[in-house]
């Protein structure tokens, strides 16, 4: 019987992350071809080479380029067709062909965005091979570093021109707003529950 290697192993040789195995193994993608006594996962290196050759000649190789443009309201959208422009003339500066855009109009704070939900689901199916960027947190205004590693992860490359002209002030003066609004709202809500416990706490004392 062939050797067989560890997880840690396999994703090495796969260029994924142990996470990005496990979610295969569930998707009956790539299953273990055995497991110790402890139910850690074994690989054989044959088991790799096949998968990998699958992938490459299966189809399942990623090859669409998506660029992304993100305003968070209807009154920016002159900002989103100048985002376009510029992404289009960045595109053609780099010679990529077949570039799919994706336009959406939602918060940067909002990670219920439904196009932005679509494309991190095809990201994590590996369907995207380029994620074109104005600026990241066109993405997404905080955690970027966090989807960057995980369209990476799933062997998609991100490319960021990092325009600050392209980073609407407004947007961040609103997103910086919805924050304040919402930690205030908690505080707001503790400084009540405080109250209500000092009352029972009283009335406790009394009863007592």
């Amino acid at each position: 019987m062939e050797n067989t290697i560890s997880t840690s192993k396999a994703a090495k040789l796969l260029g994924v992350t142990v996470k990005t195995l496990q979610r295969w193994e569930r998707e009956k993608r790539l299953i273990p071809i055995a497991r110790t006594h402890t139910n850690r996962r074994l690989y054989t290196v044959s088991q790799i080479r096949a998968f990998i050759g699958l992938k490459q000649t299966g189809g399942k190789e990623s090859i669409r380029v998506v660029a992304y443009c993100r305003v968070s309201s209807n009154a920016q959208k002159p900002d989103l067709t100048h985002q376009r422009r510029v992404l289009e003339k960045f595109i053609i500066a780099k010679g990529l062909a077949n570039v799919e855009f994706i336009e959406e109009i939602g918060g940067g704070l909002n990670f219920k965005r439904k196009k932005f939900l679509l494309l991190m689901e095809e990201i994590g199916r590996r369907e995207i091979k380029t994620l074109i960027l104005a600026h990241r947190d066109r993405l997404t205004r905080f955690g970027f570093e966090w989807f960057e590693h995980f369209a990476k992860s799933n062997g998609c490359e991100v490319l960021v021109l990092n325009q600050e002209r392209l980073s609407p002030e407004q947007e961040m003066v609103e997103d910086l707003m919805t924050i304040v609004h919402c930690f205030s709202s908690r505080l707001y809500g503790l400084r009540n529950y405080r109250k209500k416990l000092n009352e029972a706490l009283k009335q406790e004392v009394q009863c007592s």
